[in-house]
């Protein structure tokens, strides 16, 4: 039976206490005061890094070869008119013969992914598909989104084999409801009144398709280990549960108090937080929420035992944060503020279209080359082997640096150069097993470097020409977080 081969997620670093907001803002609309912290996309992440970031977790002891398609889920994709999806197909180095798509248009866009990936395995149109699921939204100064709104992303595989949660069934309801909407140009989310979104939204759609899956099922709702839904009103998530007969240990943490509303990824980290604590035979449901909802249920096996401590998952990214006391800098992050970036950020060279096409491994998949006579490896790909007393031509195999961790063989802050975060820094990295190269070094502190320091590889935004509608994207260096 088809299912869950493999889960992953990410959630940024810098969390912000929404006290911090309101302190800032909430003299603007003093019924925004919202309990808890939310997790914040650093200045040069956005949903297709932290795609990435939730896809290399979930890759994790998995052959990138046997994936035969990817499918990306977001309302908040850097690209219109550019294929999302292909982007971090590239950056997670996958076969170039592969299916990729695009799901946007509303936040239960995230399950509507997995079933068709499910559907597409289950007729035997691909083997295994990942989806990665990934939103950044950005609510307005003193509003209410601005304290709910949290960035994170999901990843799953659907196949056949090792599968640790069959896909036992679904049941989606759809309804054209306006509750959250961005039309084109729009920056912003625009939201209508919190109780008709509250009572008719959540209240009705998650508990529909619920009750229609458990029905469509014949499932006995006692019989359920586990329930994952959202829903950024935290009495009315007890309230949902209640309404559907639910014990309170049968309902999974929303994270709302820890992470956000993190909108089309909410629900899929909610169920990945679910698999980390599962047992075989523990039947899981899942449902979305956004213009109706989508139910689905799953039964764990025992494949998931292979899982456990092998994923960073939400555990061990909740267990890791860093806190952003400035609110401040959390709006010059979300560039909320015009801030001046001086005559050296101004300026942003021209993106050589072509180049970066044919060296697209290379900068989006950080592929370096590896001499088959000697096995040195090296980045950036070479046609003559660096070393001395080798010196192969033309004798060279890809060699993917993504995944390796490295040391600090140096490193530099620039107090004179632009960034969002000063100082920039730089790093000379001798990666683990052979290669050097210098990179950016993001999600640390002035001062907190030092030689010999473990290092591992991040996929970034490096620089966003809005002239020329491009977004540049490359590797960063990023201290291993203990």
């Amino acid at each position: 039976m088809s299912g869950i081969t493999s889960y992953g997620a990410y959630i940024p670093l810098h969390r912000i206490d929404r006290m911090n907001i309101y302190q800032a803002m909430g003299w603007l609309n003093p019924a925004t005061m919202t309990r808890g912290e939310k997790a914040v996309a650093n200045y040069d992440e956005d949903s297709i890094t932290m795609a990435v970031a939730a896809g290399i977790d979930c890759l994790n002891g998995i052959d990138r070869n046997e994936i035969d398609g990817l499918y990306f889920a977001t309302t908040t994709p850097p690209y219109i008119e550019r294929q999302n999806a292909g982007i971090i197909a590239t950056a997670l180095d996958l076969r170039p013969d592969i299916q990729t798509a695009d799901f946007a248009g509303s936040t239960k866009a995230g399950t509507a992914a997995l079933l068709s990936a499910y559907n597409a395995v289950k007729a035997g149109s691909a083997k295994n598909l990942m989806i990665c699921i990934s939103d950044s939204r950005l609510g307005k100064a003193g509003g209410s989104e601005e304290e709910n709104f949290g960035d994170g992303a999901a990843a799953f595989v659907i196949g056949n084999d090792g599968v640790i949660a069959n896909l036992e069934g679904s049941h989606s309801v759809s309804y054209d409801f306006a509750d959250h909407r961005r039309a084109e140009g729009d920056r912003y989310d625009r939201v209508w009144e919190s109780r008709w979104i509250r009572d008719v939204g959540y209240d009705k759609f998650i508990g529909e398709a619920i009750s229609g899956l458990l029905k469509k099922s014949k499932t006995d709702i006692k019989d359920v280990a586990k329930v994952c839904y959202p829903c950024l009103y935290i009495r009315d998530h007890a309230k949902i549960g209640k309404g559907l007969g639910l014990e309170p240990g049968q309902i999974q943490d929303h994270m709302f108090t820890t992470v956000g509303d993190t909108g089309t990824a909410y629900s899929s980290m909610i169920l990945t937080a679910a698999l980390e604590d599962a047992k075989p035979k523990d039947k899981i449901i899942v449902a979305s929420y956004g213009n109706g909802s989508d139910a689905i249920l799953f039964e764990v096996n025992e494949e998931v035992e292979k899982m456990k401590g092998k994923k960073r998952g939400i555990k061990k990214h909740l267990e890791v944060k860093k806190d952003l006391a400035s609110y401040e800098k959390y709006a010059s992050f979300r560039e909320m503020l015009p801030i001046d970036i001086g005559i050296r950020g101004e300026e942003i060279a021209f993106t050589q279209v072509s180049m970066a096409y044919r060296e697209r491994k290379e900068v989006l998949g950080l592929v370096g080359s590896r001499c088959k006579r000697c096995g040195t490896p090296q980045f950036p790909p070479q046609r003559v082997c660096v070393k001395p007393d080798c010196g192969a031509i033309d004798e060279m195999e890809d060699y993917r640096f993504s995944d390796k961790k490295g040391n600090i063989f140096t490193y530099t802050e620039d107090h004179l150069a632009f960034s969002f975060n000063p100082p920039a820094i730089y790093s000379m990295v001798d990666f683990d097993g052979g290669g050097r190269y210098m990179f950016d070094v993001t999600d640390c502190e002035p001062g907190s470097l030092k030689v010999g320091m473990p290092i591992e590889m991040s996929f970034r935004r490096k620089y966003v020409d809005r002239k020329r509608g491009i977004h540049g994207y490359f590797w960063k260096a990023v201290p291993v977080q203990e």
